[in-house]
């Protein structure tokens, strides 16, 4: 029992400390962890001596972390996540009326594949509490080896080497170029590749195979005008401009039977790339009763069919 009390006391000192670092100043930290700024003082202080080193340099603008202090917080997070991540597995042990969970996803499986099977999931256990982030694959495999988020759905191309990592490959879909309707390429009789460099190109983070390979066939060492890893973003930039991006056809497949975007009519073989959405996790490690259940509404909505390209 004592250690247990003395895990939750150290634990406390971690939130205590990673607060102050995040906000920069004792008395702001004080505030957002709920204690009196001589209280937050006081528990930085017993961090301190029982790790036996300075954390914080004090001035007159607020702190700023030690050498110490920078190991110790990137060490405290995964501590806490890692706590978290045990809480919510507990919880949801005998059901799935409680807990947390948090996931990941890749700009595209974030337009369609993975709202849709949030959705399914709290239809099912409405209690869940879901925290989603979206970054690109790199950004999401460190949140997912720091325990900052259980599981994430992105392009698994430049992660399939990675022992760290589990991946299940889910359905490719071809890559296509979209614009908006009445779009001035669309009135050409005959669209060539080199009619395309008359206007800018959005699109997210490319995967270096995609890069060199759209590179080439532009003639450009950068193809993209604009990059932005939020696809909404991205899809109400070209419905209102003449900018052109590419997308897996699956997430703008409704919005091209719906008559709100346009395929380009042009498909050359340096061009033609398939999406490769996996869900990936740790090695080795188990999911939560919340990440299986969303695990098997992705592989549902996965295996739906989609509107044909005409």
């Amino acid at each position: 029992m004592n250690q247990c009390r003395k895990r939750m006391s150290d634990l406390r000192q971690l939130r205590h400390f990673v607060a102050l670092a995040e906000h920069g100043h004792f008395a702001r930290a004080a505030e957002a962890v709920h204690l009196s700024q001589p209280a937050l003082s006081r528990s930085i202080q017993a961090l301190e001596a029982q790790l036996g080193c300075s954390l914080v340099d004090r001035h007159s603008r607020g702190i700023s972390l030690t050498a110490h202090g920078q190991l110790v917080l990137e060490h405290a997070r995964r501590l806490l996540a890692g706590s978290q991540a045990l809480s919510n597995a507990v919880s949801q042990l005998d059901n799935l009326e409680a807990g947390e969970l948090r996931l990941g996803a890749g700009p595209y499986p974030a337009a369609r594949l993975v709202p849709q099977a949030v959705g399914r999931l709290l239809q099912r256990y409405p209690r869940v509490q879901v925290r989603l982030e979206i970054g690109n694959w790199l950004e999401l495999r460190e949140r997912l080896l720091e325990a900052g988020v259980e599981l994430f759905v992105a392009d698994v191309r430049e992660l399939q080497d990675d022992p760290q990592l589990q991946i299940e490959a889910l359905q490719a879909h071809a890559g296509v170029l979209f614009c908006r309707p009445g779009h001035p390429l669309l009135r050409r009789a005959a669209l060539r590749l080199s009619d395309l460099l008359d206007f800018p190109l959005a699109g997210t983070q490319l995967p270096q195979a995609v890069e060199r390979s759209l590179g080439a066939a532009s003639g450009r060492p950068q193809p993209l005008s604009v990059q932005c890893d939020n696809f909404l973003v991205l899809k109400r930039l070209v419905a209102d401009s003449e900018v052109l991006s590419m997308a897996p056809w699956d997430v703008i497949a409704e919005e091209v039977a719906a008559g709100q975007l346009s395929l380009l009519p042009l498909a050359p073989a340096s061009l033609q790339q398939q999406s490769a959405y996996g869900l990936v996790s740790r090695a080795g490690h188990s999911l939560s009763p919340a990440a299986q259940a969303l695990v098997e509404e992705i592989r549902r909505v996965d295996r739906q069919p989609l509107p044909p390209r005409r």
